[in-house]
């Protein structure tokens, strides 16, 4: 293996802002490993992205699956350079509901518990276990990068202001866990202010994805851009930031 490449880790990586961010690592040179559920749709999504792609089964609902990987990528890299936490999900299985009913039917007076408890196993709670497993072999890196793919839907202060056009969707389920997911990453952040590991929380924009049934108003490549961008980000780029397209700062 060439130690000169960077190892990155996404998880969510088979399809939607993952695959694309995946694809583009690979093509500056990183040996990227496309974490998925479903380790045949990884297989298919690495074949298509092609060199420097690696198929890894990573279920981030799963302990077992997680610290499968984490050995994995021990054994066969030694480290981490940069973990991509980029799965989540808007509900916990495929629905055809439009982006316009779905404040109606996951608004805080009328969602599932057991529904708002699945969103936030994947979009919480799963970013939270690989955090933790990825940990000790990023700090074998020499420049070691976490990049949190979250919302803007997730602003606490942007969504706290009347204009703010997607305040209606603003609910416990999807918005509600990247609001979770955004203290997550300031943890992060606030946890590796002073050890050399470099934490970034981003948004693509509103992009047509599987997530919102690909009623997102962005292309693949076009929503991917910051997210592509932050993590391509060297050694002397910061952490700490929360921004979208194109290195707009987003409220907390």
């Amino acid at each position: 293996m060439d130690n000169t490449k960077r190892i990155a880790l996404i998880t969510g990586a088979n399809q939607g802002v993952g695959f694309q961010l995946a694809k583009e690592l690979a093509a500056h040179g990183h040996i990227v490993l496309v974490g998925s559920r479903n380790y045949q749709n990884g297989e298919t999504a690495a074949q298509s992205i092609g060199a420097g792609a690696i198929p890894i089964q990573l279920d981030v609902t799963d302990a077992t699956s997680i610290q499968a990987a984490a050995k994995r990528i021990e054994s066969e890299f030694g480290r981490l350079d940069l973990l991509v936490n980029n799965a989540a999900i808007s509900r916990s299985g495929r629905n055809e509901i439009t982006l316009e009913n779905y404040a109606a039917t996951y608004g805080v007076s009328t969602v599932s518990l057991d529904e708002v408890r699945a969103i936030w196993e994947t979009n919480v709670f799963g970013a939270l276990a690989v955090y933790q497993a990825m940990l000790p072999l990023l700090r074998l890196s020499k420049d070691a990068r976490i990049v949190n793919v979250s919302s803007s839907a997730g602003s606490l202060t942007l969504n706290a202001d009347p204009s703010f056009p997607y305040r209606k969707m603003f609910s416990p389920a999807y918005a509600g866990s990247k609001s979770a997911f955004n203290i997550m990453a300031l943890s992060m952040m606030i946890e590796h202010e002073n050890d050399g590991i470099k934490v970034n929380l981003v948004s693509p924009e509103f992009t047509s994805t599987a997530l919102n049934n690909f009623q997102g108003t962005e292309t693949l490549e076009d929503g991917s851009r910051e997210v592509v961008r932050v993590a391509l980000f060297g050694p002397d780029e910061p952490g700490g930031t929360f921004t979208r397209w194109e290195n707009t700062n987003i409220p907390w």
